[in-house]
C-alpha cells in the first residue's frame, strides 16, 4: 500500500525509482513506495529531474509545485507536491500506473 499523508504544505509520498528504463513509466507499488522507472541515468541530478518532470506531468501540476525533500541521492525519495489535496494525487498516480 502506498505511503502518502497530506500535510499543511501539500501530500508527501515515497518514491522508488529505477533509472535507465527503457521508458518513463509507473511501475506500481513496491513495498510502501511508487515505483517508477526512469530513462535518465543518476548521475548530477539527471534522475531527480526527470522524476520532478515525470511526476509534474502525470499529476498534471507546474514543475515548481513538485520537490524532491529527503533522498536526492538515493532511489529511494519522499516527494511533496504542494497544489494537490491526497485523495487527488493517489487516484492520478494510482490510476496511471
Amino acid at each position: 500500500m502506498l505511503w502518502i499523508r497530506e500535510t499543511v504544505d501539500g501530500t508527501l509520498f515515497k518514491v522508488a525509482v529505477q533509472p535507465r528504463g527503457s521508458k518513463n513509466t509507473i511501475v506500481g507499488v513496491q513495498g510502501d513506495a511508487l515505483k517508477i522507472k526512469l530513462t535518465a541515468p543518476p548521475v548530477e541530478g539527471a534522475a531527480n529531474k526527470m522524476c520532478i518532470g515525470f511526476l509534474a506531468e502525470t499529476l498534471r501540476v507546474p514543475k515548481s509545485a513538485i520537490e524532491i525533500v529527503h533522498g536526492q541521492g538515493s532511489r529511494s525519495k519522499m516527494v511533496l507536491v504542494r497544489s494537490l489535496a491526497r485523495k487527488q494525487v493517489e487516484e492520478a498516480l494510482l490510476h496511471a500506473g
